[in-house]
């Protein structure tokens, strides 16, 4: 079984995830949410995601989606997955999105790992864009 976990700073993750309820079903019990909290420290941060980790199997392949790469909470995660041997096995991306992790949560359990990350990386970043409005012309509409 493959798990996504989302990590950020504040309850953006835990927003992210409750989004994601709403198009994943009954897959969400697949998805993992864990922010650091103002005014937390990172020991408490990584105590609280040793125990979210250990009730993962040691089997389960992990997807870590975090909102910033060299943030405390994801680099805190990373160091915890190395510590316990996982972290050569688990696919890391940062700069987390709607779109990125709604990707990640349907391709997990059916991509291999370089597929994922190459469809999950150009689904975040072909999301960003400017919205625009186009208006018909007055002369082009029937009176």
């Amino acid at each position: 079984m493959s798990y996504l976990i989302l990590v950020s700073h504040g309850r953006f993750s835990e927003g992210l995830k409750d989004a994601l309820s709403m198009f994943v079903g009954d897959s969400i019990h697949t998805v993992k949410a864990i922010g650091l909290q103002s005014g937390e420290d990172t020991i408490s941060f990584g105590n609280r995601f040793k125990s979210l980790l250990s009730d993962i199997g040691s089997d389960a392949d992990l997807v870590v989606l975090g909102d910033i790469i060299g943030g405390s909470p994801l680099t805190t995660v990373c160091n915890i997955l190395e510590q316990a041997g996982r972290l050569s096995t688990t696919v890391v991306l940062g700069g987390m999105n709607f779109p990125m992790a709604l990707n990640a949560a349907i391709l997990k359990d059916t991509s291999s790992s370089q597929d994922l990350i190459s469809a999950t990386l150009l689904e975040a970043s072909s999301a960003v864009k400017q919205f625009t409005v186009h208006h018909e012309d007055d002369e082009d509409e029937e009176i």
